[in-house]
């Protein structure tokens, strides 16, 4: 084991290596990539794409040899001993950092179908992250600002639409969705801005959970409650490749969904709207009380704190 290394030299390490791990995969998962596409057989497809996510599987599964190898961390899990590869999952984090993917990714890969993340558009031109992420049929989602809709009414309703097209293809296979409700990275500034009323949490945004759930209601009826902290002040991806991030804390708990909400019309019905944006602030409430206690506690004493304070 490499802790004793300066902690820049083992970023670097850790970077190059993943770097040279990714270059030697691209040309495979290429070429999976132009079979799926050139091929319009939905039995091809499947094939194709269970390549390409043995691929990522793989992938992911070295980076995580790797933070074991350079790095001490103390991780503390709770919530993970009754998933499945088998089933289909739409997990939900809280955002820190970009820490929080390869930290999540370490928890939850081979424990559950590879996870799918909702990327920017513009992310589709990242060197070869892009390409990978368009074959493993990450969603691209392209999101209006209110004034956009204002000078081109047209757009307004594309961004979810958008959403709907690209879960339609997670019917066929077990897959877990994962959506940062968030939709942006925690910082005390926005925090402030959003005025919100959550101590460690922006504000979340229904909406694209809500058609994720509208698009696949029939197959999609868990969600996964992860819930992330980092103790101490390093939680950066830069720190995470250095080693500096000495423990990390994630509780998962496992929600039935509700069962109006599976493929529910979000957009035209007002009632259920407001219902489910009821139900995810209860969610986030619970999870802002939780991320108070792990804080302050250890991960076993924390959900009778939660159940205290919401009494």
């Amino acid at each position: 084991m490499l802790y004793f290394l300066p902690a820049k030299l083992k970023g670097c390490l850790a970077a190059l290596l993943i770097l040279a791990n990714t270059l030697w995969l691209f040309p495979i998962l290429l070429a999976f990539a132009f079979l799926k596409l050139l091929i319009p057989l939905r039995f091809s497809r499947k094939l194709c794409t269970r390549v390409l996510n043995a691929i990522a599987y793989f992938w992911i599964g070295f980076n995580n040899r790797l933070a074991d190898l350079f790095h001490r961390i103390e991780w503390q899990v709770e919530g993970a001993e009754a998933l499945a590869r088998d089933d289909w999952y739409l997990v939900t984090c809280n955002h820190q950092s970009w820490a929080d993917i390869p930290a999540i990714q370490y928890v939850l890969n081979d424990r559950i179908p590879l996870l799918k993340f909702f990327l920017k558009k513009d992310l589709i031109w990242v060197p070869f992250l892009g390409v990978a992420w368009w074959a493993l049929d990450f969603p691209f989602m392209r999101r209006y600002t209110k004034e956009q809709i204002v000078r081109q009414p047209a757009l307004k309703g594309k961004d979810l639409e958008t959403t709907r097209i690209a879960c339609e293809k997670f019917r066929y296979m077990p897959v877990t969705v994962v959506n940062f409700m968030e939709g942006t990275r925690f910082t005390p500034a926005k925090h402030d801005s959003q005025q919100s009323p959550y101590r460690h949490l922006l504000k979340p945004r229904a909406g694209g959970t809500a058609f994720v759930l509208g698009a696949m209601g029939e197959v999609l009826n868990k969600m996964l409650d992860v819930t992330i902290v980092y103790p101490g002040r390093a939680h950066g991806f830069w720190d995470y490749l250095c080693g500096r991030i000495e423990r990390i804390i994630i509780h998962i708990r496992t929600i039935d969904i509700p069962s109006q909400f599976l493929g529910m019309d979000y957009a035209n019905d007002e009632a259920l709207r407001e219902a489910f944006q009821e139900w995810i602030a209860q969610v986030w409430a619970e999870k802002d009380r939780r991320i108070e206690s792990l804080l302050h506690n250890g991960p076993h004493e924390q959900e009778q704190d939660i159940k205290s304070s919401a009494a």
